[in-house]
């Protein structure tokens, strides 16, 4: 992703406060994660801003400290960044969906013509709905083959990928409600959400009181 928008008078209101070195470390961060669609750890972080001295490197440490939230794989997240690249992937997906049967319908109508006396009938072998609608990452080890089975049939329908920022941002809202990943999903299927949100639910259900199964 190469493009996001910047407002000025938000970036002014949360870090008018910041250093020269602060900016510019916060500058080079949200640009990284932008164009690589990944969050940092803390040593990427420094790689990424190129941080050399004690200065810099303490500069990258309080912006990741202040503006991003460190998740249980070690990497610094900000909510923002990652819900505008789940809206990004999501227009994409469906761009190159639109794209790829557009360009399908036009080669079966261009099958279905009349060959000519000296024309050969075209090759054409048409992209499934199954390849364009296939699952992008594994089923995670805290859910059951069962409820995985009916969620990736419920994106499938919704000709919506299941991709890892998908799913980051599904354990993330889990957490936040107080909800395992299995729960979330669940609720997704039999709601017919596109995705979790925990303001969606009542954060005070504990696990104990789920009632699973589909």
């Amino acid at each position: 992703m190469h493009y996001y928008k910047r407002n000025l008078g938000d970036y002014a209101k949360k870090c008018g406060r910041l250093t020269m070195l602060q900016h510019g470390a916060y500058t080079l961060l949200i640009d990284s994660c932008y164009d690589r669609e990944k969050f940092p750890t803390l040593e990427e972080a420094i790689e990424w801003t190129w941080a050399s001295t004690e200065a810099e490197v303490e500069a990258v440490k309080f912006v990741l400290s202040r503006f991003f939230n460190l998740d249980k794989d070690g990497q610094y997240v900000q909510d923002r960044i990652l819900q505008e690249l789940l809206e990004y992937h999501e227009k994409a997906d469906t761009n190159k969906r639109i794209a790829v049967e557009r360009e399908t319908k036009r080669k079966l109508n261009s099958t279905n013509r009349t060959p000519t006396v000296d024309g050969s009938p075209p090759n054409h072998k048409p992209i499934t709905k199954n390849q364009i609608n296939s699952t992008a990452v594994q089923m995670p080890e805290d859910v059951s083959s069962e409820v995985w089975d009916s969620f990736v049939k419920h994106r499938k329908t919704k000709k919506a990928p299941i991709t890892d920022l998908v799913m980051a941002a599904i354990r993330k809202e889990a957490i936040t409600a107080g909800w395992t990943v299995e729960q979330a999903i669940h609720e997704i299927v039999v709601r017919n959400w596109s995705t979790f949100k925990s303001d969606w639910v009542d954060k005070k259900v504990s696990g104990s009181q789920f009632l699973g199964g589909i």
